[in-house]
């Protein structure tokens, strides 16, 4: 059985060192602003040889297929930039969101990530592997129900500290590490 899906990219960054800080109280409005700010100025392009953005995600890279993860390339990070976090998930699962790949501790001196990662907790590089929703450590690639195509998102997150979560952490746990 094949089935379509699709795929959109995002470049997200989250910045902790320039968002929120800096000791002076901040309106909703001046907050907003620095978050913008910071967006405009820190974006990284993250892109897959794969499939082009909004395109159909290949069968090798589906339950259908392989099951193997996409090679990914990013740009240069924003100075100050240790080390990286990828999550990749379907917001258009009939259950709610689901998550396809949590990768972080990515060392900042890669700008992407080979095909067919392994499915190990750790990497050759350091990089760490959490847990995503088919309860596996590492990539689980696109696997919707016939229907309407899904859309699958893999933000980059460029951080100026490494997290201090073990491997096999979920998205949650991740996105509660990095935020702030």
């Amino acid at each position: 059985m094949h089935r379509i899906v699709t795929v959109l990219t995002v470049s997200l960054l989250l910045w902790a060192s320039q968002v929120g800080c800096g000791g002076r109280e901040r309106t909703p409005e001046s907050a907003k602003s620095t978050v913008e700010e910071a967006m405009a100025v820190a974006t990284i392009n993250l892109t897959s040889p794969a499939f082009a953005e909004g395109g159909i995600v290949p069968q090798r890279h589906t339950c259908d297929g392989e099951d193997v993860s996409p090679a990914l390339e990013w740009g240069e990070p924003p100075a100050g930039t240790v080390t990286f976090a990828l999550i990749c998930d379907d917001p258009d699962a009939p259950v709610g969101t689901w998550v396809h790949w949590v990768i972080y501790n990515i060392p900042d001196t890669l700008r992407g990530l080979p095909e067919a990662v392994p499915d190990t907790q750790q990497l050759e590089s350091g990089a760490l592997q959490g847990r995503n929703d088919f309860r596996r450590i590492g990539y689980g690639g696109p696997c919707p129900p016939p229907g309407k195509p899904h859309r699958y998102i893999f933000k980059l997150y460029a951080l100026d500290a490494p997290t201090e979560l073990p491997a096999g952490a979920a998205k949650a746990e991740l996105l509660r590490a990095i935020e702030g």
